[in-house]
């Protein structure tokens, strides 16, 4: 079962605050360096336990992946994913990385590949 997002938006929007990113180079590396990684076929993921008891999401999209225009793609479909299944993930700094391949998936594919890898972690970290 899924739990409410613990810090909803008292606009009913579904924005993505500051409070839900990694913005900084030291949390990106600190995640780097304690996180757990993960892969699929088209992500690297890695997830650093996090103290604020709600995840963080950070992107990293290069140049190698194409043009602007793809590589933004990439960013809003990741957000887009981030922001529907942001109450079953589990409250870490969470960290992904677009490998080669990635610019051509539609959302569902996206949202199979990564739900497959991070859902059902967070029914365990949260029923432990």
């Amino acid at each position: 079962m899924l739990r409410p997002c613990p810090d909803p938006n008292p606009k009913g929007s579904a924005r993505f605050t500051k409070t839900a990113r990694l913005r900084h180079r030291q949390d990106f590396l600190r995640a780097q360096a304690q996180g757990k990684r993960l892969h699929t076929p088209h992500f690297g993921v890695v997830l650093a336990p996090m103290a604020t008891g709600h995840p963080r999401l950070g992107l990293v999209v290069t140049r190698r992946l194409g043009k602007a225009v793809q590589r933004n793609r990439v960013k809003r479909v990741l957000r887009e994913f981030f922001r529907r299944h942001r109450a079953g993930l589990p409250a870490a700094d969470l960290v992904i990385m677009a490998k080669k391949g990635a610019a051509d998936l539609a959302y569902q594919q996206v949202q199979e590949e990564l739900g497959r890898l991070l859902l059902p972690r967070a029914r365990k970290t949260n029923h432990d």
